[in-house]
C-alpha cells in the first residue's frame, strides 16, 4: 500500500523551531500544503525528501523510516525544489538525458522516457533549444519532467508556480492533476488557486505547525459563519479595511461591496456569505 507517514516531525535550529511536531498520513492523491512564506513548508518538504534530518520524529514510507531505506526511498521520490537548478547551455533533451544518466536509468529506457515526458509537459517541439531561451513557465515544466524521470511514487513540488503568469499556472496545474492517480503528490504553495481545484486534501501550516488537514469541504466549514458581504459608502472603505480583513472590494452603483472575513458581524445589515478556500486562508493568516 502506498503510504507516507509523518510522526511528530520536528526541526529545530538552536532555539528556533522551524517545524513543530507534525503528524499525518498520506495515501494516493494530491495534497495541497498551504501556508504563508516562512511557515515552515520548505523545511518540512526537505525532511520528507530526506535532504534534512528531523530533530525529532520520523518520516516513514510503507511503514519503514526513510533514513533506513536510503537509496530505495530515493528511487521512488521525485522532487522539484523552489529554486530549480539547470544548465542554461543544455537543450531540454540533453538536460533530461544527463539527469537520467545520473539516476542510472538505462540509455534505451532513458531516451524513451525523455521523449514521453517532453511530450507530456508540452516541450517536445522545442526539445533541441537551449534552456537559457526558455520562459519561466517552460523551465518549471522542464522541472516537473526531471522530477518524473524515475517514475516516482512520491512527487514533491515546492512553490512550483512562483513567478508564473495565470495561463502558465493553469497549464502547470493541469499537468499535476493528470499525474495523481498512482502517486502521492505534495504541492506546497501560498497561492490558494494552485490547489483549490485539484487537491484531494488541504494541509494548513502556520508557524511551523499543522493547523488542520482535510478535504475542501472540511476546510470550508472552518470559515463558515465568518464571511460577510456588505455595501458601504466610498468614504467608509478605508476605515473598514483598517479594522477588518477584506478579501474583496468592488465598486457598484449602490456603493462599495466588501467581502469581509470576521468572527463577528462587521456592521448592521451585513449578510453571511458562503466561504471559499481563499476566505479560509485569510482567516488563518490574517495577521500576516
Amino acid at each position: 500500500m502506498l503510504e507516507l507517514t509523518l510522526e511528530g516531525v520536528t526541526k529545530k535550529y538552536g532555539s528556533k523551531v522551524a517545524v513543530n511536531g507534525i503528524s499525518c498520513t498520506m495515501n494516493r492523491g494530491i495534497y495541497g500544503l498551504l501556508g504563508a512564506n516562512g511557515s515552515g513548508k520548505t523545511t518540512l518538504l526537505r525532511m520528507i525528501c530526506g535532504i534534512l534530518e528531523a530533530t525529532e520524529g520520523t518520516v516513514r514510507y510503507g511503514g519503514s523510516a526513510i533514513g533506513k531505506l536510503g537509496a530505495d526511498y530515493r528511487r521512488v521520490l521525485g522532487y522539484l525544489p523552489q529554486d530549480f537548478g539547470y544548465y542554461p547551455e543544455f537543450t531540454a533533451r540533453r538536460f533530461l538525458l544527463y539527469l537520467a544518466a545520473l539516476k542510472a536509468i538505462p540509455k534505451n529506457e532513458a531516451e524513451r522516457k525523455v521523449e514521453e515526458l517532453l511530450e507530456m509537459v508540452e516541450l517536445s517541439a522545442i526539445r533541441g533549444k537551449k534552456i537559457k531561451t526558455f520562459s519561466g513557465g517552460m523551465i518549471r515544466r522542464l522541472g516537473i519532467a526531471q522530477a518524473l524521470l524515475n517514475d516516482p511514487e512520491i512527487l514533491v513540488l515546492d512553490e512550483p508556480t512562483a513567478g508564473l503568469d495565470p495561463k502558465e499556472r493553469i497549464r502547470f496545474r493541469n499537468i499535476v492533476g493528470s499525474l495523481s492517480k498512482e502517486r502521492i503528490i505534495i504541492l506546497s504553495t501560498h497561492i490558494v488557486s494552485d490547489v483549490e481545484y485539484i487537491a484531494d486534501e488541504i494541509l494548513l501550516m502556520k508557524g511551523g505547525e499543522l493547523l488542520a488537514m482535510g478535504d475542501i469541504g472540511r476546510m470550508l466549514e472552518r470559515a463558515r459563519g465568518r464571511v460577510w458581504e456588505c455595501v458601504v459608502g466610498p468614504e467608509e472603505t478605508e476605515r473598514y479595511q483598517a479594522y477588518f480583513n477584506v478579501s474583496s472590494l468592488r465598486n457598484t452603483q449602490k456603493g462599495v461591496r466588501l467581502r469581509i472575513v470576521s468572527d463577528t458581524c462587521p456592521m448592521e445589515g451585513a449578510r453571511p456569505a458562503d466561504p471559499d478556500l481563499e476566505d479560509v486562508y485569510l482567516y488563518h493568516f490574517r495577521e500576516q
